[in-house]
């Protein structure tokens, strides 16, 4: 069946067992085109946040809002389109707002936050997905709530994503995140849209995105958000695959996240597979643009679930770029597997055999210690 309803089988994430957490808020949830932020709602999502830090959940909040808030303090027209030019310098002043009223809620939590601001380009070139990758898996282990927004200080349209639900579910791949919750002006996906049709109804659960479901998509409902239901199942479409299920949820109540515990109307996407899972597929699909060798002591490392160091190389192979596929070969040269490499073909030549503290002194700048990271390669 491509969709569940109550009385399936099939069981719905639960928030609170959430390892890794993406939290998607949209502009409409976030800014009174009237009256500005919506402190009340971002005090309480801070509650919800601090909570979820407390049962060991790790948790990225994706933002809409600088465009908004900035087009106010400029005085620009709150509804409407605006120029690329005054889209932009919206974005600039709303930027520094945005980020400070999260800081400002969190921090008495005793939460540290960060801002991470990206491009349609950063997730689709390799060497900048692996970049962002590392950034985001080092803020989250030590603790911080990073806070993502589109760059749209510089993005223009041949480097947007263009909505933020679409980003969101790539933070959540990127973060190798196991939910994504995207708070809404609905309560979940609908048959039909519920405000022109009395009759659709809301699924509770999809466990695979059909045509059929498709073709119930409709156009945005909200004046300030550009994402509608289309968008959303695209979101729901690279999440899912990428091992992370996702939920569409009205987002406008206080403690959205205690409401979807619990049993607030939503609906969840169920995942494919789970997150580590997932990417192994992804990297294993690739075709290998170059090879490395390894020694006998890098063949035991690596089973041993370690990340391969460039000391292990003997020997590189072929010319490939930051972020491409390689396979890695044992010292007889029967395949190990693949992963995706973290220096070029020159540089890595230049390391093979190498420790990782004499990188610096190498290549005269100091890089990453391991050449191919235990979470970029599949055995």
């Amino acid at each position: 069946m491509a969709a569940l309803n109550q009385a399936a089988m099939l069981q719905a994430p639960d928030v609170r067992a959430a390892r890794r957490l993406v939290i998607k808020i949209g502009s409409a949830l976030l800014v009174d085109r009237a009256k500005g932020l919506r402190q009340a709602w971002l005090s309480a999502l801070a509650l919800d946040v601090a909570e979820a830090r407390v049962r060991g959940t790790q948790v990225v909040l994706v933002s809409s809002g600088s465009i908004a808030l900035g087009r106010m303090v400029l005085g620009l027209p709150a509804s409407g389109e605006l120029s690329l030019e005054q889209a932009q310098a919206a974005a600039a002043v709303g930027q520094i707002r945005l980020a400070r009223a999260y800081e400002e809620v969190l921090a008495p939590h005793g939460i540290t936050t960060a801002q991470i601001l990206v491009t349609l380009e950063d997730t689709t070139d390799r060497r900048r997905y692996l970049n962002s990758r590392a950034t985001m898996e080092t803020l989250l282990g030590l603790g911080v709530v990073p806070i993502v927004n589109e760059n749209d200080t510089v993005a223009t349209d041949e480097i947007r994503f263009g909505d933020n639900d679409r980003l969101a579910a790539q933070i959540a791949v990127t973060a190798g995140a196991d939910q994504l919750i995207l708070l809404s002006d609905v309560d979940g996906f609908y048959s039909a849209n519920p405000k022109e049709d009395p009759t659709a109804h809301r699924f509770d659960l999809v466990d695979h995105i059909t045509p059929e479901i498709e073709a119930m998509a409709g156009d945005p409902i909200s004046g300030l958000s550009k994402g509608g239901m289309k968008t959303k199942l695209m979101a729901a479409r690279t999440a899912v695959a990428g091992g992370c299920a996702m939920a569409i949820m009205e987002g406008s109540p206080l403690r959205p996240l205690k409401a979807l515990a619990e049993g607030a109307n939503r609906t969840w996407f169920v995942a494919e597979a789970d997150p580590q899972a997932a990417r192994k597929r992804w990297i294993n699909a690739m075709k290998e643009k170059g090879r490395i060798r390894v020694d006998a002591g890098a063949v035991t490392a690596l089973r041993q679930g370690k990340s391969l160091l460039p000391a292990g190389v003997v020997a590189v192979e072929g010319r490939f770029g930051r972020g491409e596929p390689v396979g890695i070969l044992g010292p007889a040269g029967e395949a190990l597997g693949k992963g995706l490499i973290r220096y070029t073909s020159d540089e890595a030549r230049a390391i093979a055999g190498h420790r990782s503290g004499e990188i610096e002194a190498i290549l005269g700048y100091q890089g990453r210690a391991a050449l191919v990271h235990r979470d970029d390669m599949v055995l």
